[in-house]
């Protein structure tokens, strides 16, 4: 049984307020106020209440629904439901007047709310009332078997050939809580920061809920194999005799977060749309901002640090947005002109809280980019899922006669040509200073990953280029049978044999 919902839109005409409104800080296209009439005030009263969270940086305005607390607003939207892709899910035409979408041959037509269909029991899983309630669906009980198998895994958690996607199976889909538990409790942070179990528990599965498990990438399973790797990096022994219990707890906590609630399309989409973040962000690093005040969201949401003085617990979420916020792959050649900076001179020194930051920020930078670095099975599942989520984003730039993104059209990119630009001209340069940093054994194991794995799909792009020059031979022979198979037909036919108003043969083959 499908359930449909009405949801309401901030109107592209209107400054953004001061109190935006946003259901956990879910991705949702905007629209012109012409199109959707102003909600029933009586409805935003009756909402469960809304909060804003203010900083001296007006860009970084966040809202957070919270507990029964009930707000007046003269808001012109209401949050909107979570746990979809609305860009899938609603008629793209009627968001943009002025690109011309959404003009009716039929004047006269009454106007039409656009409404997003969502299941009944999906609708239940993303609803709030279920915040809390332990989940009886998802959650199945694995048998002995499989936890054994990975609790054997956790063993070796720190190994680079550590297989996300086989722990993931054997978590039931629970790779991210795992796994994120696990390291913490690992590294004593849970008693020693004093974290309350069921706030960490509670946490850690609003964290992977809020991932997108519809993105073929950038999903929970993603941000898992990010955690996984920063660890490994964390463990290297310039950071490990260095790092203090923050710089771990704030190292892991981002890894496990950096892609919170991801939409799925990226940051020019969400400009070129008009989506309202691009404008709550002023176009810049939109998605790491929403990355950051999501995760705020649910650290506040679920008081996990509310124990610790105010001062310590408002410190910690600024500096987990500068480590998320420098996975901004549009600033890579700002970090790392620093980062070579810094080698060059010899001046790094970990005792400095600000240079142990700033490794903290490279270190999840490489973590975030690292799958041309894993062994050739991980790393080859890893590009192909990558590349999958830009051709979808791709197809629905074609369908609604957008431009279409570099490297997000199917029909002249593959795999292969994507990931060798990929690793050329963003992933080596990156490594390459890390190692300099760096040089152990994992740095010179990931160089050689990247190595091969570059010229796997070099080997793979010339295997395809020759198939495809084989098949235009053959398609010439073909139509040169079928002109024969014409000629003769028509030799038949000039010496008076019957001829038939059939497809030529010619035709059929090719």
């Amino acid at each position: 049984m499908e359930v449909c919902y009405q949801l309401p839109v901030l109107p592209l005409d209107r400054p953004v307020p001061k109190h935006v409104l946003s259901r956990r800080g879910a991705i949702s296209f905007s629209s012109s106020s012409s199109l959707f009439g102003a909600p029933d005030p009586r409805q935003l009263s009756q909402r469960r209440g809304a909060i804003s969270y203010d900083s001296s940086d007006q860009t970084a305005l966040y809202i957070r629904m919270l507990g029964d607390v009930r707000v007046r607003s003269q808001v012109g939207f209401e949050p909107e439901r979570r746990s979809s892709h609305p860009y899938l899910c609603i008629d793209f035409r009627t968001l943009h007047t002025r690109l011309g979408y959404g003009s009716t041959s039929d004047s006269t037509a009454p106007e039409r709310r656009v409404h997003r269909l969502l299941s009944f029991q999906r609708y239940l899983h993303s609803s709030r009332m279920l915040r809390g309630v332990p989940q009886q669906i998802p959650l199945h009980i694995l048998d002995e078997d499989y936890t054994g198998q990975a609790r054997c895994m956790l063993e070796k958690v720190g190994n680079w050939n550590f297989d996300i996607f086989l722990f993931d199976k054997l978590t039931n889909g629970n790779s991210l809580i795992t796994l994120t538990f696990h390291l913490l409790n690992q590294y004593g942070l849970v008693e020693l920061f004093q974290l309350d179990m069921v706030k960490l528990w509670r946490f850690l599965v609003m964290v992977q809920e809020d991932y997108h498990s519809d993105n073929p990438y950038h999903n929970a399973v993603h941000a898992a194999d990010v955690t996984q790797a920063m660890y490994c990096y964390m463990r290297e022994p310039m950071l490990a005799k260095s790092l203090t219990s923050c710089d771990l707890l704030l190292g892991i906590l981002a890894a496990a977060t950096h892609d919170l609630d991801h939409p799925g399309v990226n940051q020019p989409f969400l400009i070129k749309t008009d989506h309202y973040l691009a404008t709550l962000y002023r176009n810049t690093s939109v998605l790491e901002n929403h990355h950051w005040k999501s995760a705020v969201g649910l650290l506040r949401e679920t008081g996990l640090l509310s124990h610790l003085p105010a001062e310590d617990s408002l410190n910690m979420e600024r500096e987990l947005g500068s480590l998320i916020l420098a996975t901004d792959i549009s600033r890579q050649n700002d970090y790392l002109s620093r980062f070579r900076r810094h080698l060059d001179q010899e001046n790094l020194c970990l005792s400095n809280a600000s240079h142990r930051h700033f490794i903290l920020q490279m270190a999840l930078k490489c973590a975030d980019i690292c799958n041309p670095c894993r062994p050739w099975e991980l790393s080859k599942q890893w590009s192909e899922k990558v590349t999958e989520e830009f051709f979808q984003q791709g197809d629905i730039e074609k369908k609604h006669k957008l431009e279409v993104s570099p490297l997000y059209d199917r029909e002249i990119n593959t795999v292969g040509n994507i990931q060798i630009g990929f690793m050329t001209y963003v992933a080596e340069p990156l490594f390459a200073e890390w190692t300099r940093f760096s040089d152990t054994r994992l740095s010179q194991t990931m160089l050689g990953h990247m190595g091969l794995n570059k010229a796997s799909w070099g080997a793979l792009q010339q295997e395809q280029t020759s198939v495809s020059k084989e098949a235009e031979p053959s398609s010439a022979g073909a139509e040169t049978e079928g002109a024969a198979a014409r000629g003769d037909s028509n030799t038949a036919t000039a010496a008076g044999g019957t001829s038939s108003k059939e497809i030529p043969q010619g035709s059929r083959e090719s």
